[in-house]
């Protein structure tokens, strides 16, 4: 295999990706704005959902439990009346309505267990499920708190987040999806070079020409390889660090090293599926087939150690699945070279 000849060939791949828009506009895309998308909009993370406070109380304590509900997870809370609750929540105004009873402080002092009641719009599905349990902790805060140490658990637990001191969840979302990212595109863009050669005709004048198979595949890895790598560092520095503010605890540059690796399993991966299909529409539900799997089973989503024992081994022999663990332990726990 001539090196000369795979250059030349590389260079007519990365021509034929310039003249194809939607292709650079979904890389474009898929390391700025998905990238930005994920950090901001984590469906799992409460953001600037409504409530609504019924206070029938009008207690010290009851006031400060309204006041609790702040920025970001929720929006100013609405006072409203008990006739008002249900009309609300039916319009959609309302995610959430909490209904603090009538001599809410004056049965907590004397011992009694009184209750709250809390309406939530289950529709919202995003916000619903995770909203009731932030509501459930801040008015145990609050009258933790209120009541002092006479009411307080004897146990205080104390949070020590590694990583990520401030909980942030558009960490994790910015540094996933780069990580998606790097999987699907490098599929796409070296399947389709190899379908555009097709269709267009041209396959059949490379192999007539005085170059090999083993040179032209490797032109297109190479190539389409390069393309991601290059995006892919330019979003971890411009759009990850710089744009989001993201901080990054190890080497980019070792980060890159195992992309790289990567690189070549996954453009292979393209251009065996774009073998297989016989044109853009086959190969796009072949795509289905594949990402799914590799990006809900390798680690990306959940924890592998969350998925069943027979899951785990058979993810083991997908390329991505190792990509994940090096990409978290590198950009997540500063791993270095020598990490296990």
């Amino acid at each position: 295999m001539r090196a000369r000849h795979v250059a030349h060939l590389a260079v007519k791949e990365l021509r034929g990706l310039l003249r194809e828009p939607l292709l650079l506009v979904l890389v474009v895309y898929s390391f700025t704005l998905d990238i930005y998308t994920h950090a901001t909009a984590m469906p799992e993370t409460l953001n600037r959902a409504t409530i609504a406070i019924v206070d029938e109380d009008a207690s010290p304590l009851s006031r400060r439990v309204a006041d609790a509900f702040l920025a970001p997870y929720f929006v100013a809370p609405a006072q409203i009346d008990l006739a008002q609750m249900d009309a609300r929540i039916d319009a959609g105004i309302d995610t959430f309505s909490l209904v603090i009873p009538p001599e809410f402080q004056r049965d907590l002092l004397a011992g009694t267990r009184p209750a709250l009641q809390l309406n939530v719009d289950a529709t919202r599905i995003s916000q619903a499920f995770t909203g009731a349990g932030y509501i459930q902790g801040i008015v145990d805060q609050e009258i933790t708190t209120w009541a002092g140490d006479a009411r307080a658990v004897p146990v205080d637990l104390a949070l020590r987040a590694r990583f990520n001191p401030s909980l942030d969840p558009g960490w994790f979302g910015a540094i996933t999806a780069v990580i998606s990212a790097v999987t699907m595109l490098s599929i796409i863009l070296s399947g389709a070079a190899l379908i555009r050669e097709r269709e267009h005709g041209t396959v059949e004048h490379l192999l007539v020409m005085p170059v090999t198979a083993a040179e032209i595949m490797t032109s297109k890895v190479l190539s389409m390889g390069a393309v991601v790598l290059v995006a892919t560092g330019l979003s971890l520095t411009v759009m990850v660090q710089g744009v989001l503010g993201v901080p990054i605890a190890g080497s980019v540059v070792l980060f890159l090293a195992g992309a790289t690796l990567m690189l070549f399993a996954t453009t292979s991966l393209g251009i065996l599926l774009a073998t297989i299909s016989g044109a853009m529409p086959q190969f796009a539900m072949l795509l289905l087939l594949v990402l799914l799997p590799l990006e809900i089973l390798s680690g990306g989503m959940t924890p592998r150690e969350s998925m069943p024992e027979a899951v785990q081994y058979v993810m083991l022999a997908a390329p991505n699945t190792h990509f994940i663990a090096l990409a978290q332990a590198v950009l997540f726990r500063g791993a270095g070279a020598d990490w296990r």
